[in-house]
């Protein structure tokens, strides 16, 4: 557990930017496995997007243009990973019922959230966000769109189309 200053310290930390190392974290998938940034990037480039809830119109809306884009992204050699405060089970039961092809983390304490700089206004729920990360751990593209869904779709569209990471 972490003590409260260090909490309202870490909120306040902008969005990662480009060039910058993304943080190492471990979180549970929708299976309750442990998954670390490490593994993630372990076959290369990652895009990890984070997403406010589960079932909501448009986070279902999200999650789903970035699985039928999912064909082209693994063609790329980009990996996809969602993150949202939801626990494992409703990860696993969005990932069931939208046949989401791409690994779902819980962030429940919002701590990974923290550390990429995408708390929700007043510290509260998570933005909508979405990073490119090369297999150094470098980020080499993000996006924040809040409201924007489709400005996703485009970021992973122009992440797979590009061609630009090192691996």
């Amino acid at each position: 557990m972490m003590p409260k200053e260090a909490k309202t310290i870490l909120r306040s930390l902008p969005m990662l930017t480009i060039g910058t190392r993304a943080p190492d974290f471990t979180l549970p998938d929708q299976e309750g496995r442990a998954v670390t940034l490490l593994d993630l990037l372990a076959p290369g480039p990652l895009v990890l997007y984070f997403y406010p809830a589960d079932f909501t119109a448009g986070c279902t809306r999200e999650a789903c243009q970035i699985r039928d884009l999912y064909p082209q992204i693994e063609t790329a050699g980009l990996r996809v990973a969602g993150v949202s405060p939801q626990s494992p089970e409703s990860h696993r039961a969005f990932r069931e019922k939208y046949h989401l092809p791409f690994t779902l983390l819980a962030d429940e304490e919002r701590g990974v959230a923290d550390l990429y700089g995408v708390r929700g206004p007043f510290g509260l729920g998570m933005r909508r966000a979405t990073f490119l990360i090369d297999s150094a751990a470098i980020v080499r593209d993000a996006v924040r769109a809040d409201l924007r869904i489709g400005a996703h779709a485009r970021f992973v569209r122009k992440a797979f189309a590009g061609g630009r990471l090192v691996r």
